[in-house]
């Protein structure tokens, strides 16, 4: 889908991305990561040419993005902001609407297509798409900023850390949101952060930079599991703590109980609630979901990824405790 073959982006004499190569696979959530300073924005931005490249090559879907008009390649690239920048003189409906209407749609697919984007984020059409960003709450006009993007159908969509000004609670939200939004629309989606819970808890795949070079690419759990370098490892910190450490204890608050004929049903491979989560996200990198079984109640609860993350990211080493 995209592949970056030895690009290099300086300023004057200061190299900010210097000689990357990398894939990015159709409908994979791609993050971009590492310390303030270290390129994630700029390699993000050369994609859809908002960056020129000083040298190398970026390929999508094998032609060179130098080759794509770039208006046209804009218009096909969904791009979210930390500051979405809804135009506030505009409806929910017209905000939504630029792309489409730029590509010449027709009104009647327009609204057809923006109901079915305001439902696809339970928010409801006919309750939200004639209010004024400032009728919305935070959490929702990032939202909105989101759908915006896919309004056209676009193959790809870049979200340069779109949820970093946000209250935690209402980050959590989005990125259960756009977990569950990936599940329905499975979009190719590069997203930058500069939080590591967030990209393991979102990232099917992790870049982690620094200084404008490549330190490693993998699934959350290779940077956690078998971290490269020292720089990794210091990165990953509190991850690779808790994945050595943490146990399967009070998760009752964020798994949903399963029975046991649906867990044969489905093949889910089944744990204690005395095994760690590194024993566990094994298993969740190829399954969806696993299940745990409660010891002293014989029940069972269904545990997705982001259920495990959101265990993480407010808990500590309980060793010993059970659920």
């Amino acid at each position: 889908m995209i592949e970056f073959k030895n690009v290099t982006k300086r300023y004057g004499d200061k190299v900010a991305v210097d000689d990357v190569s990398f894939n990015i696979k159709e409908g994979e959530f791609f993050v971009l990561i590492g310390p303030s300073g270290c390129g994630k924005t700029t390699t993000l931005k050369m994609m859809n040419r908002l960056i020129p490249l000083s040298g190398g090559y970026i390929y999508f879907n094998n032609k060179p993005i130098s080759d794509y008009p770039i208006y046209e390649m804009r218009w096909d690239i969904g791009y979210v902001l930390q500051q979405i920048a809804l135009f506030p003189h505009m409806t929910v409906r017209d905000n939504i609407a630029q792309v489409p209407q730029m590509k010449k749609w027709n009104e009647s697919d327009i609204d057809e297509r923006v109901d079915d984007l305001l439902s696809m984020i339970n928010m409801d059409p006919e309750h939200f798409k004639y209010r004024k960003p400032d009728e919305l709450s935070g959490g929702q006009r990032q939202r909105i900023g989101v759908i915006r993007a896919l309004a056209a159908d676009p193959p790809v969509i870049l979200m340069d850390e779109p949820f970093s000004a946000l209250d935690p609670i209402s980050r959590e939200k989005l990125q259960e949101d756009l977990i569950e939004l990936q599940a329905k629309i499975k979009k190719t989606i590069v997203f930058v952060t500069h939080d590591i819970t967030e990209a393991v808890k979102l990232g099917d795949r992790i870049c982690l930079l620094n200084e404008g070079h490549i330190e490693q690419i993998g699934r959350p759990q290779e940077l956690i599991q078998h971290p490269k370098n020292d720089f990794v490892k210091q990165f990953m910190g509190d991850q690779i703590e808790q994945y050595e450490t943490a146990k399967l204890n009070h998760l009752s608050q964020y798994g949903k109980e399963i029975s046991a004929d649906v867990i044969e049903q489905r093949g889910l491979s089944i744990f204690d609630s005395e095994d760690t989560v590194e024993q566990v996200y094994a298993a969740l990198a190829e399954d969806d979901a696993v299940a745990v079984k409660d010891e002293r109640s014989h029940q069972y609860l269904e545990l997705s990824r982001a259920a495990i993350f959101n265990y993480l990211s407010q808990t500590r080493e309980r060793v010993g405790e059970k659920v």
